[in-house]
């Protein structure tokens, strides 16, 4: 039974930085690729970032250059880094991992980012 435990969320202010974590309840080699979603009331479920296997990263252009997403794989860890937070990056993170043959997503309960003065 796969599990994503998202954790790192909280209220920053703008120009900050925060790293949200997710934790994976089996070998990062069991995926195929892991992505960083975000929603915001009202708002449909946006996506932010994805490593692949092959660790090629790629980025929504609303968070390029000031986002990184990495992967610890000695501990399961799927990390996001947000630096220069700005208000319109608040939101619900959501941590989703992919496996393949067949291909099934798997999704972390979200953990809340809020970027206020």
């Amino acid at each position: 039974q796969v599990q994503l435990v998202e954790s790192g969320g909280g209220l920053v202010q703008p120009g900050g930085s925060l790293r949200l974590s997710c934790a994976a309840s089996e070998s990062i080699f069991s995926f195929y690729r892991f992505s960083w979603y975000r929603q915001a009331p009202g708002t449909q479920r946006e996506w932010v970032a994805t490593i692949t296997s092959w660790d090629t990263t790629i980025y929504a252009d609303a968070v390029k250059g000031r986002f990184t997403i990495s992967t610890d794989d000695a501990k399961n860890l799927v990390y996001l880094q947000m630096n220069s937070l700005k208000p319109e990056d608040t939101s619900v993170y959501y941590c989703n991992a992919r496996k393949g043959s067949p291909q099934v997503d798997y999704w972390g309960q979200g953990t809340q980012v809020t970027v206020s003065s």
